[in-house]
């Protein structure tokens, strides 16, 4: 037996670390091991444990296995072999818990693979092929979840103590905004604009990271679409004061000189990545995420992905399943990531070919799928028309909203300079404009200013 094998580690530490095998025992699984001999052996350790309420010593498990009926001499005497090499090893704990998360999670998917395999060859006479895509689910979701619950009533406290918690909300530079989401964005939440092409996705979301980077926030940029230059330029438009046009002939000192400001006046980092269209899925940003942590002590709190229908899923494969449960499964696997990293996440969709040119946008006007507001926490509509182009002003109007009463506010116009890619308040007889029914916030909560401490 080969002492360095991931199984000979996991069974090691059952032997020799009580709160490891407490936390992972009820994940794992017999048929993970491959090997006979480690099949029986973890068998033995999980039924002592399960039994006695403690580790068992490597004597005891000879012991055990000794009394098996079903175990020839030749296996009695690599198994004793095997418990005999077993040896307490430090290792970090968290890397053990992780890295056995991972192994439970990739033999159960192997195993379900095999399974289904194994239906389709019309080998199982208990499964018909319906079954699965149930076992594959099962197989994905594995996961070390020990959380048993909300005791209601022993866990009064702590949800008293909720109560009176004021939530971090990262908050917009937009009243309005922040009428409607009460106050800003919570972390854990995936937030998706909805509009047709060259409305205003993009110039949304680089004007909102731009808005947290003054804040003194770090902001994570995932780009599909546009070059990450390209990015940058809008950003450097918005936070510099200036058309992106008059960058490419503002003189060298000039520009320093305006970057310095901002520089100076903010502790935060934005940081733009670039993966070529449909290629990238959630695997591959928190492989980002951690890289971004261990080569520049960089970790995000919002992050934008521009945008949505553009990713892949790490789930599925975009020509075998139907558009449906792609965006779905993508909507899924971003909110996950945005749980799992505790940021609020912030991404677009485009509207149906119907929504392109619409004066009006709902929830049906969403392109592929409507498993995505679904999915969504907060969903709005940027919409533009001949008439508040020639304003220069947007309405946005909420699609859903988990934050806040979606009927408050539901419409509401927002300023837009896109040579600058900004987005401004505007005066409240600009709002007369939008649906006269919806209700109205008397008491005005003041937006963000983000160039209140430095204009350029």
């Amino acid at each position: 037996m080969q002492s360095d094998r991931l199984e000979t580690t996991i069974l090691s530490n059952l032997f020799y670390k009580e709160e490891y095998a407490r936390k992972v025992l009820p994940f794992l699984k017999q048929e993970y091991f491959t090997n006979r001999i480690e099949q029986i052996i973890f068998k033995t350790v999980s039924d002592f444990i399960i039994k006695y309420n403690n580790v068992p010593t490597k004597d005891s498990i000879l012991i055990e296995v000794n009394n098996r009926k079903d175990i020839n001499d030749t296996e009695h005497g690599h198994i004793k072999d095997y418990v005999n090499t077993i040896a307490n090893q430090e290792t970090d704990e968290q890397w053990l818990l992780d890295t056995t998360e991972k192994w439970c999670k990739d033999r159960a998917v192997h195993n379900a693979v095999l399974s289904g395999i194994k239906i389709l060859d019309g080998k199982d006479n208990k499964q018909t092929p319906e079954a699965i895509p149930g076992i594959l689910s099962d197989a994905l979701a594995v996961s070390f979840d020990n959380h048993i619950g909300h005791d209601y009533l022993d866990d009064a406290e702590n949800r008293y103590e909720w109560y009176h918690t004021k939530e971090k909300r990262y908050q917009f530079d937009l009243d309005y905004m922040n009428r409607v989401t009460k106050g800003g964005i919570p972390a854990k939440t995936l937030n998706i604009a909805l509009a047709g092409t060259g409305v205003g996705k993009s110039l949304f979301m680089c004007h909102s990271a731009s808005n947290f980077l003054t804040q003194g926030y770090n902001v994570l940029y995932i780009t599909l679409e546009m070059a990450e230059e390209r990015i940058a330029e809008r950003i450097d438009a918005n936070l510099l004061d200036v058309s992106m046009d008059d960058l490419h002939v503002m003189p060298k000192d000039l520009y320093d000189n305006k970057l310095k400001k901002i520089s100076d006046k903010t502790y935060g980092k934005l940081i733009i990545k670039e993966y070529p269209t449909a290629s990238a899925h959630s695997g591959h940003f928190k492989a980002l995420f951690n890289e971004l942590a261990l080569k520049k002590s960089f970790r995000p709190d919002v992050v934008f992905i521009d945008y949505l229908n553009i990713c892949a899923s790490s789930r599925f494969k975009g020509g075998n399943v139907g558009s449906y449960f792609y965006i779905k499964a993508i909507a899924e696997e971003l909110r996950g990531l945005a749980v799992e990293f505790n940021v609020p996440i912030f991404s677009a969709t485009q509207t149906t070919r119907t929504g392109y040119t619409a004066t009006d946008i709902g929830l049906e006007d969403t392109s592929e799928s409507f498993g995505l507001p679904a999915t969504a926490d907060f969903m709005f509509a940027l919409i533009s028309t001949e008439e508040l182009e020639a304003l220069g002003q947007m309405k946005i109007k909420q699609l859903k909203n988990r934050y806040n009463d979606p009927s408050v506010n539901r419409s509401f116009i927002v300023g837009v300079d896109r040579a600058k890619m900004r987005l401004y308040d505007v005066g409240q007889n600009a709002q007369t404009i939008v649906d006269s029914n919806q209700k109205e916030v008397e008491q005005k909560e003041v937006a963000y200013d983000k160039f209140s401490d430095f204009k350029i």
